[in-house]
């Protein structure tokens, strides 16, 4: 098996060369590719100067999709695997990735947290839907054989977020087997200063309901779905509220913004599924675009 590994990366450059660290280490063989786009802390000059690289493209947007999209395109392997900036490779993680790939068609496992009190792991996410078997995958510690993510068509570049999950539900509609592998280990350390990161409310539901309406129509299930997962996070911004961590004006905000992601996303997803109507539900994907690459430095 020839292994070609995607990092996207993104003003990130010290927890880069950590994560090509391990790379170098315990899959020294495989076919690193770092897509770009556009970083602004010196990553470029950084990966220029490495060995261990064999292609770096880079990109003028800064959604994760097309950085994926644009590894996708200039992999030579027969199989490729997406890892995240900020993560680690473990010692068993080629050789378990190498091992679920003979069997299945998509190759995935957990990320290890360490914390200043232990460490933290993740498990398996399966579920039926609508007649269909859906096994999530962590979007940046995953890997297909090369002709999957051709029947894939990619990534949705549509999305701005949620697109392994939307790539999870089009894997179940394929009949494509997805093999969780504990040995597929990755790593990331705690950082003592990181912050709270502002959530897009908007965009979240925008892509819940894009995702879940291009792929299974307008259906019952698929308004239930949605309309839970609004109500859980109402309820829990509303105890915000009340225990001090919130305040009503931004619940009011953020209600607003949940009913204009969920009205975008319907819209939307009606659209994508009409222009779509192959299994790989993919209108925006690598076979409808040209232009992700800004330049491409290939070392091969």
């Amino acid at each position: 098996m020839n292994l070609s590994v995607v990092v996207p990366t993104l003003n990130g450059r010290d927890q880069l060369a950590a994560s090509l660290d391990s790379l170098a280490a315990h899959a020294p063989d495989a076919e690193v590719i770092v897509v770009n786009g556009p970083s602004a802390d010196g990553t470029t000059g950084m990966v220029r100067e490495r060995d261990d690289v064999d292609v770096l493209v880079e990109i003028s947007a800064r959604t994760i999709n097309v950085a994926r999209n644009a590894g996708i395109e200039v992999a030579s392997g027969d199989a490729v695997a997406f890892l995240g900036q900020d993560l680690v490779v473990e010692e068993s993680w080629f050789g378990a990735l190498r091992s679920g790939l003979e069997t299945a068609h998509v190759a995935t496992g957990p990320t290890h947290q360490t914390l200043q009190g232990g460490m933290t792991t993740d498990e398996p996410e399966e579920r039926d839907i609508a007649k269909r078997h859906v096994t999530y995958f962590n979007g940046r510690n995953v890997a297909f054989r090369r002709r999957t993510l051709q029947d894939l068509d990619g990534f949705d570049e549509y999305l701005e977020t949620g697109g392994a999950r939307d790539a999870a539900h089009r894997l179940g509609g394929l009949g494509a087997d997805v093999e969780w592998l504990p040995e597929m280990c990755v790593r990331r350390e705690y950082e003592a200063d990181g912050g709270i990161e502002r959530r897009d409310w908007g965009w979240k539901y925008r892509a819940l309901a894009y995702r879940l309406v291009k792929n299974y129509g307008l259906r019952p299930t698929v308004v239930r779905r949605t309309l839970a997962h609004a109500v859980d996070d109402a309820a829990s911004a509303a105890r915000d509220v009340l225990s001090g961590d919130g305040t009503p004006t931004g619940w009011l905000g953020n209600g607003r913004d949940v009913v204009g992601g969920i009205s975008t996303g319907i819209s939307d997803g009606m659209v994508a599924r009409a222009r779509d109507r192959s299994k790989s539900r993919n209108p925006h994907g690598l076979s409808t675009r040209a232009d992700r690459a800004v330049a491409r430095y290939d070392w091969r």
